[in-house]
C-alpha cells in the first residue's frame, strides 16, 4: 500500500466516522428547574455591612511585556523603561 493509499482509507475511515456521528440522535439531558430562594422571615436579623476605610496601595504600571510579565514600577512612572518581574 502507497502512503497517498494510506492517506485516502485515513481519510475515509475518519469521514465514516464522522457520519455515524452525525446521524445519530443526541439526546439532551433533563433541566432541572433552578432552586427558589429561600424566603428572609421577618423575624432574622439584619446584618450591616460596614466598609473599613483603608491607605491606598501604589498602584502599579501593570504594562504588560511580550513574555507576559508586568511591570512593577508604581503607576504613571516617569522612567522610560519598564521594570518587569
Amino acid at each position: 500500500m502507497s502512503k497517498t493509499d494510506a492517506l485516502r482509507a485515513l481519510r475515509e475511515a475518519r469521514y465514516a466516522q464522522r457520519s455515524q456521528r452525525e446521524t445519530k440522535p443526541v439526546i439532551a439531558p433533563t433541566a432541572q428547574p433552578p432552586a427558589k430562594p429561600a424566603r428572609v422571615s421577618a423575624d432574622a436579623p439584619v446584618v450591616e455591612v460596614v466598609e473599613v476605610d483603608r491607605e491606598p496601595e501604589a498602584a502599579l504600571c501593570g504594562h504588560r511585556a511580550i513574555s507576559g510579565r508586568t511591570c512593577t514600577r508604581e503607576h504613571g512612572h516617569a522612567a522610560k523603561s519598564h521594570r518587569y518581574s
